[in-house]
């Protein structure tokens, strides 16, 4: 044999049938020389055979070539623990058929058994006093352990089975003594591979795997990290929620943003005076600050800008462009705006409560595109609405408050309930109208806290603190800062004169039981069946309030089948409840225990004596039960698609939750008109005040302060939410213009022109006013192209 190969112990020689092939014991020497017999025997042999061949003739391999095959450990057992004869080796399943061995057929004893066959155990070579061949290391001494184990004698082998009829029955099942010694074979010490060495020998580069997987992952810098984050952010629920109440407002408003430079929604009076006021906002805080409440109108009255309200909320929009085009334009574009805040704000409360997102779209629709609500589109003021519940929504969530699941403390955030103060406070800056009811809602809230706060705390002791100090804190400084910001922003309200009792003018627009079912004429669908009945109506544009008759049945199922509680129910319908006698006015037992208690005191500057505007809270209640019921059926729906083996009827059932929210956008669809805006004379745009503007009228005054802002020049006209007594005097002492007695009259107001234009004197008293002689009362009149200026002084 060559050196590369291991050494193999020959074939033992031939015996006679009747004396079976006994293993070499240890004392036993034996020849490596001779080559091992080769043969038809050798090669053709069945499985079987030749484990029963191996158990009778076993062959010797050294403990190098065992080592290298992985047979052994490094420190081996001696060799007089050689192991008996091994087990026989079970066929494999493709193999030839098993034939039965018989004693002395030495053609099924193979010289040197499969040296990869599993189950085979070869015994070491004999201990012997001979030299280890050559290029094998000796084998290893004997540790204490395998001393102390190894007998004092080697035992004598087992002998071989005597031949008979059961022969290849004991070839074919192993005894129990084998089994063991298979499992203490070659597989026990596969599972205990030789480790690899930890450390690399000196000199050596470093290994580059090892310094591939020492490095960590770099982590991501900021700008990564805000990059993900803003990109998440245009993905979220309510980023979609603003895209769709963005797309709504501009589709359901429509065609306001079709020619927004030069027509505005509805008429052209009240939109004129607003678009005016957030001009006027913008240009004083860039210029004088201070000035704020005394506009360039109602010359020469203080605190005029208390008029009406005041929009303050929009001063930003108000600082960019100059002249009425840019007035018409920024009036367009908040218009549209505003329906998308009350779009989002509708939405943000109802999920926060804790409707699915189907109801809380039809909630959010239906709140914001009440058939009412188109009477109102000619007042920015009352449209702009949205803050109201994007507050609550806001609050509601930074104290973890929610009407389906109630409070939870894991969710409160103090940021969120910082943002609804704040919301809150915008939302008063633009108007008291609306601002007063909201301050009352939110003092109510805040009583039902300090009283509820204590009342939890004793039930249930565990849940301490009911409210963190970081959001009681939060909660007294919002409050305290809203406060002191509806006190400053009144004062001039408070200062601004009174234009009679305010009982009569609460009783004139106090609306009937029967305007809660009358919608009003710019609505598609209503306007044209209920002419008959809304021109019974002493006020029709104040008096429509229909809120829809699609959200009046969603409601009322609301009441009987919803995913909020009965208890929840019941209190729901006592809020609708007060909010509709509110809305009555004096129709209710003349509102001596309802409206006048609460609002018949304050000053009419305020805009509180029209009842009707509290349908804003009525339709958000409504709203609110309207979702209650869409959600459960949603809900139900998708519990029985679930429930379907195939669901089928899924898609369907789905497509079904969508009709409640496609009626109200049917109900919402207005007929609005969009007149042209009035053209500015040219000679708005160089004459200077104090001045007149001629003709004067309540609602002309309101164009002619629209055609101010370009320079903004002090001027007596104006009109707002409600006449100054003033001004109703003034109009009347200069109908007669120009004679002496009127320009004495100008003169006492500081007044130094009067602007008289030819395009719009038609049919009024001053239409011969330009063709007078002057010479003789002391003034100078100057013709223009559009009009002629009379300069008193």
């Amino acid at each position: 044999m060559s050196s590369e190969h291991p050494r193999q112990a020959p074939a033992p020689p031939a015996q006679s049938p009747a004396e079976p092939l006994r293993p070499a014991t240890p004392g036993h020497a034996s020849t490596n020389d001779t080559p091992p017999a080769a043969g038809p025997a050798a090669s053709t042999h069945s499985p079987v055979t030749s484990s029963r061949a191996t158990d009778a003739a076993p062959t010797f391999v050294d403990k190098a070539e065992r080592r290298r095959r992985g047979w052994l450990r490094r420190r081996s057992k001696p060799a007089s623990t050689a192991t008996a004869a091994a087990p026989p080796t079970i066929p494999a399943q493709g193999g030839p058929p098993a034939q039965e061995s018989k004693p002395g057929d030495l053609r099924h004893r193979p010289s040197e058994p499969p040296r990869n066959t599993p189950g085979a155990t070869v015994d070491k070579a004999p201990a012997s006093n001979k030299a280890p061949a050559s290029g094998k290391a000796p084998a290893p001494d004997k540790t204490p352990s395998e001393k102390a184990a190894a007998p004092g004698k080697a035992p004598a082998p087992d002998k071989a089975p005597a031949p008979g009829k059961n022969d290849a029955a004991a070839a074919s099942s192993p005894t129990k003594t084998d089994l063991p010694k298979v499992a203490e074979g070659p597989q026990e010490i596969a599972k205990r591979p030789e480790p690899f060495p930890n450390e690399r020998p000196p000199g050596t580069p470093p290994d580059p795997f090892r310094a591939f997987a020492a490095t960590t992952d770099r982590p991501p810098g900021w700008f990564r990290r805000g990059t993900r984050r803003f990109a998440r952010s245009l993905i979220h629920e309510y980023a979609l929620v603003v895209y769709a109440g963005v797309l709504l407002a501009v589709a359901l408003t429509w065609p306001t943003l079709r020619y927004p430079l030069h027509t505005l929604p509805q008429d052209i009076w009240d939109p004129s005076r607003q678009a005016w006021q957030v001009a006027w906002i913008g240009h004083i805080l860039l210029t004088d600050p201070a000035r704020l409440w005394q506009s360039n109108a109602f010359f020469p009255l203080t605190d005029n800008f208390a008029f009406g309200n005041s929009l303050l909320g929009y001063a930003p929009f108000g600082m960019v462009g100059e002249g009425p085009a840019a007035a018409v334009l920024r009036y367009n574009i908040l218009f549209v705006l505003a329906h998308a805040l009350l779009v989002i704000g509708g939405y943000a409360l109802v999920r926060q409560l804790g409707a699915g997102r189907t109801g809380a779209a039809v909630a959010a629709v239906a709140f914001a595109f009440a058939p009412w609500r188109l009477a109102q589109e000619g007042h920015l003021d009352i449209i702009s609405a949205g803050g109201i519940p994007l507050a609550l929504a806001m609050l509601a969530r930074g104290h973890g408050w929610s009407l389906r699941r109630g409070l939870r403390p894991d969710r409160r955030r103090a940021g969120w309930a910082a943002a609804g103060w704040i919301v809150a406070a915008w939302q008063v800056s633009l108007g008291f109208s609306l601002g007063v009811p909201f301050l009352g809602v939110l003092g109510l809230i805040l009583v039902v806290l300090l009283l509820g706060t204590p009342i939890r705390f004793l039930r249930r002791p565990a849940e301490r603190p009911i409210l963190g100090s970081r959001l009681m804190l939060i909660d007294l400084a919002g409050s305290l800062f809203l406060a002191c910001f509806s006190l400053l922003l009144a004062i001039p309200y408070f200062r601004a004169p009174d234009t009679g009792p305010a009982g009569t003018e609460i009783a004139f627009f106090s609306p009937p039981l029967r305007s809660l079912l009358i919608g009003p004429a710019e609505s598609r669908i209503w306007g044209a069946p209920h002419e008959v009945p809304r021109s019974s109506l002493g006020w029709p544009s104040e008096m429509g309030l229909l809120p829809g008759f699609v959200l009046y049945a969603l409601a009322l199922a609301g009441l009987a089948f919803s995913i909020w509680t009965l208890r929840q129910r019941l209190l729901l319908l006592a809020g609708l409840a007060v909010t509709i006698v509110l809305t009555l006015g004096t129709n209710f037992y003349e509102g001596r225990y309802t409206y006048l208690p609460l609002f018949g005191h304050l000053p009419g500057s305020l805009g509180l004596r029209i009842p009707g505007r509290f349908m804003v809270w009525a339709t958000l209640l409504l709203a609110v039960l309207a979702a209650g019921a869409v959600a459960e059926f949603v809900r139900r729906a998708e519990h029985l698609s679930e429930q379907r083996i195939p669901p089928w009827p899924g898609p369907w059932l789905r497509l079904a939750t969508f009709v409640p929210l496609m009626l109200v956008l049917a109900e919402g669809w207005n007929a609005t008109a969009h007149p042209l805006a009035p053209v500015q004379p040219t000679a708005m745009r160089t004459v200077s005040g104090p001045m007149l503007v001629l003709p004067t009228t309540a609602l002309t005054d309101q164009t002619i302060m629209l055609w101010s802002t370009t320079r903004f020049q002090p001027m007596v006209n104006g009109a707002g939410g409600f006449d100054a007594a003033r001004q109703a005097e003034m109009r009347a002492r200069v109908q007669s213009f120009p004679d002496a007695a009127s320009i004495e009259y100008l003169r006492s107001l500081n007044i130094d022109r009067v602007l008289l234009l030819r395009s719009e004197v038609a049919g009024t008293p001053w239409e011969r006013a330009g063709d007078i002689p002057v010479d003789a009362l002391g003034i100078r009149r100057e013709d223009l192209d559009d009009a002629v200026v009379f300069h008193l002084r």
